[in-house]
Parts: C-alpha cells; structure tokens; sequence
C-alpha cells in the first residue's frame, strides 16, 4: 500500500495524514473484493524494514493500528470478515498483540473473504524462519531431510492455510516486490498503477482486475495446440 506519504506531502499535510487515508482506502477495497466475489486480501502494512522510519512515525503507525483494530472489529465480524495478521507479531507491543489475538479469535470462525494483514513481515525473514523450523525437525529426527518438498515448506511459512495469490498490485508506480510474500508470488501477475494508495478506488481496482483477466496464465508451460 505504497503512497500514503506522499499523497500526503503532495496536498500540504503531514504524512501521517496518508496513513489515515490509507486505511479508509484498505477499508473500500476489501469491501470491494467481497461484494465481488474476492476470496482473499492480503495488505502489506508494516515491514521488518519499516522500524527504520523515523520514530514518531512508527509510533503512529502502530498506534493507528490498535485505534483501528478497536474501532473496527465489530464491522469485520457482522460482515463475516476473517482477519489474520501474518509477521513476526513477537516484535509488536503487548498491547497491539493482545488486540491481534481477540481479533483474530473472534473472526476466526467467519465464511466471507479473508484480510491478511502483513505486520511486522519481511519475506526474507520469513524463509528463514522456516528453514530453521524445518531443520529443528530434521535434527530432532522428526522430519527426514528427503522428505522436505515445497508442500513442507509452505507449511511453515506465516501464510500456511492460504493460497498463493493470483495478483501483486503495486500503487505509486513502484516496480519491485519488496521483500514481499517472496515464495508465494512465483506465479502471480503484477500489476503497476501509478496511484498512490489513498486515491485507490474501485475505478483503480476494476483496472487491475481487467489487467489480470488479459493475461495468459502458463504457468511456465506452452499455450495449447488449436486442433
């Protein structure tokens, strides 16, 4: 959701005025992906390499997450929402984390799209999370090391349970993934719009989705014969 502090910088505001409106900008597009037929949203909200901001501005950030979590988790559950925060939650304060449980418990059971909110998570940080836990097993004589495929590594990633997504959108015309979901994007088509996430509308999304709807899905095999 790249773009929030420069929206706000481009109007004459302070950046944490982008935050705010990146949230209300996250808050349509889910409801957007529900009403059409969008079984999952994941949102990259906080990196491991965010903590380098300056500090006012990740102390915003993290509380505008508690504010939010408060405020909104009674609309996530009447619209049947479940919520998951994937990262190194450990990293966050107690409090944050205590929200993120009861959020994640009581949305728990729900049946409509899933929001996954990437917090505190670094790709890079993630595969090796794994890899340690699969060794652990290997060196503890639970898992034998020719047994570990990708079905096993996925496993022990912070998306176990989900599947992989389909589209990468990136706002504010960056190119790069950015240390994001970096095993489960190898077959998802990227999509670059140079909108910065707060002007992230339904016009913008219905772009992307037409975008993705061109592409021919190969999945690095060949496209077929015409009889």
């Amino acid at each position: 959701m790249d773009g929030n502090g420069r929206w706000a910088q481009s109007r004459g505001l302070p950046r944490v005025m982008g935050h705010h409106a990146g949230v209300e900008a996250l808050k349509t597009t889910l409801r957007l992906c529900s009403d059409w037929g969008i079984t999952a949203l994941t949102a990259y909200a906080f990196s491991t390499e965010n903590w380098s901001r300056p500090g006012d501005e990740v102390n915003f950030l993290l509380t505008l997450f508690e504010r939010v979590l408060q405020k909104e988790l009674q609309s996530l559950e009447t619209e049947q929402v479940r919520i998951r925060f994937l990262g190194d939650l450990d990293g966050l304060p107690e409090k944050l984390q205590g929200l993120i449980q009861d959020a994640e418990e009581r949305t728990s059971a729900n049946t409509g799209i899933h929001l996954n909110v990437c917090t505190n998570y670094g790709g890079r940080r993630e595969l090796v999370r794994a890899t340690q836990r699969l060794a652990a097993r290997a060196a503890s004589g639970d898992l034998e090391p020719q047994n570990i495929d990708e079905n096993t590594v996925a496993a022990e990633l912070f998306t176990a349970g989900e599947q992989d997504p389909d589209l990468l959108i990136r706002t504010s015309g960056e190119h790069r993934i950015s240390n994001f979901l970096l095993w489960q994007l190898a077959y998802a088509e990227i999509h670059v719009t140079d909108v910065f996430w707060p002007d992230f509308d339904a016009e913008a999304l219905k772009k992307a989705l037409l975008d993705y709807q061109s592409r021919n899905r190969r999945f690095g095999g060949l496209d077929p014969i015409s009889p």
